[in-house]
């Protein structure tokens, strides 16, 4: 079911700009795709730094927003926090060299301008009028859409990982290190004496794709040996890529690609294309609540895992949340990861295809989203 939001100029279309983001952008680009006179979605993009090259700047932003399917037309917003100066000749508007770039570049590709404008502290304008003036800003109304909450955070708002007191990341790390010991020994050297919540765990961990479920069902309620248990399974690169492929996917996707990664790692045969893709963002478009569900099993896990066991769950939040269309929450997670270890393998993939600006192909798909 699609939600019509309706703007009637544009200072209504500024309000709905931060309902299409979901958060209220800060020092960014929003660019909207149109076809006709709808909307779907927005991409955000950091302003233009001075070490990069207009030209190129112009032609990576519009060439992301050209991949979206079927579209004719663009709406372009910069949120800067520089106020517009004030001349004899009128106001001229922060960023307004690199705006009219970016506008060139995406008339040459044959979009049409639907609107361009400029969000300051002192008020909003136009870059598109000769004379721009400025206008105030109206607060954002969410309450109006059914479903959306709280937008006035910005892009960052959100990646800060669950706070988790000193008691729960003890009992994870208390869990990891007995699992660990269960699990460095041969299953006829254990008895009734050991723990019987580490061998709870062990049994889990006899079905990994079901534990992958499961976690999907748990909300976020994760006892400490089921945490230890996913950053066991993390750390080790064939389950990593079973469970980023099966949350991406589904469960029958999950066992295909257990069993693959299994016999890659024994025999060498190749990983099936169609599993592969999916770790670049290719193949069908997957359900974000499963890989929102997914980022905050993760999340929890790395804010109760020790500080040596956190990069394998933020890494693993920085791919879900790239899957999702969230670079700058992804890039957050790995500068993290970067801070713990600077070496981190999955990380530094992950962080090349974000600094790539490449996005999931389904991230460009027109789904059945809000529109204007």
């Amino acid at each position: 079911m699609n939600t019509v939001l309706r703007a009637a100029d544009s200072a209504e279309f500024l309000g709905i700009v931060p309902l299409l983001a979901g958060f209220t952008p800060r020092r960014s680009i929003v660019m909207l795709p149109f076809q006709g006179s709808r909307a779907y979605g927005a991409m955000r993009i950091d302003l233009p730094r001075d070490d990069v090259p207009l030209e190129h700047y112009a032609d990576t932003a519009i060439g992301l927003v050209s991949r979206v399917a079927a579209i004719d037309a663009v709406a372009v917003v910069a949120y800067v926090d520089e106020a517009a100066q004030s001349t004899p000749d009128g106001w001229v508007l922060p960023h307004a060299v690199a705006l009219d770039e970016l506008l060139g570049c995406a008339e040459d590709a044959g979009l049409r301008i639907v609107d361009a404008l400029c969000v300051t502290p002192g008020g909003w304008a136009s870059y598109l009028e000769e004379e721009p003036l400025l206008h105030p800003v109206e607060p954002v109304r969410a309450e109006r859409v059914p479903g959306i909450g709280d937008v006035s955070g910005d892009q960052n708002s959100g990646a800060v990982l669950p706070v988790a007191d000193l008691a729960q990341k003890e009992r994870v790390g208390r869990a990891l290190r007995d699992l660990s010991g269960l699990l460095g020994r041969p299953v006829s050297s254990l008895s009734d004496d050991e723990n019987p919540e580490a061998l709870a765990a062990l049994a889990i961990l006899d079905d990994i794709p079901a534990f992958y479920e499961q976690l999907l069902d748990s909300r976020g309620v994760l006892p400490p040996f089921a945490v230890a248990a996913l950053l066991w399974c993390l750390e080790r690169p064939v389950y990593r890529d079973v469970a980023l492929l099966q949350w991406a996917s589904d469960h029958a996707s999950g066992r295909r690609s257990l069993g693959a990664q299994l016999d890659f790692a024994q025999h060498g045969r190749s990983i099936p294309d169609e599993l592969g893709d999916i770790f670049l963002g290719r193949g069908p478009t997957p359900d974000p609540d499963r890989l929102s569900f997914a980022l905050d099993v993760v999340r929890t896990a790395a804010s109760r895992a020790p500080r040596a066991a956190r990069p394998a769950p933020l890494t693993a939040a920085a791919w879900l949340s790239w899957a999702l269309g969230r670079s700058t929450h992804a890039a957050h997670y790995l500068d993290v990861v970067r801070e713990i270890d600077p070496d981190y393998g999955l990380a530094a993939l992950v962080g090349s295809m974000i600094n790539a600006a490449v996005l999931p192909e389904w991230t460009f798909r027109r789904t059945a989203g809000r529109t204007t």
